[in-house]
């Protein structure tokens, strides 16, 4: 397992866009992102933050339900 790159909101929100995930109204300061699913709609909200913190970027991986090695170095 890869370390983690750091990560703005708004490239968490292009990585997320890239894999079927919409924009919907935003809540204050946190994007929410949707994708509709047969039978369900994930929603992960990400905060419009320069630098997103490690656990907080954790969270967004597991609500998504995307690979980790896209959001890791590619080394």
């Amino acid at each position: 397992m890869g370390r983690l790159r750091v990560l703005s909101g708004r490239d968490v929100c292009v990585l997320l866009a890239g894999h079927g995930f919409v924009e919907v109204p935003r809540r204050g300061s946190h994007v929410v992102m949707q994708k509709r699913t047969e039978g369900s709609t994930i929603t992960v909200p990400v905060p419009d933050h320069r630098e997103i913190r490690i656990g907080t970027l954790q969270s967004i991986i597991r609500q998504s339900m995307l690979p980790r090695a896209l959001f890791e170095h590619d080394e």
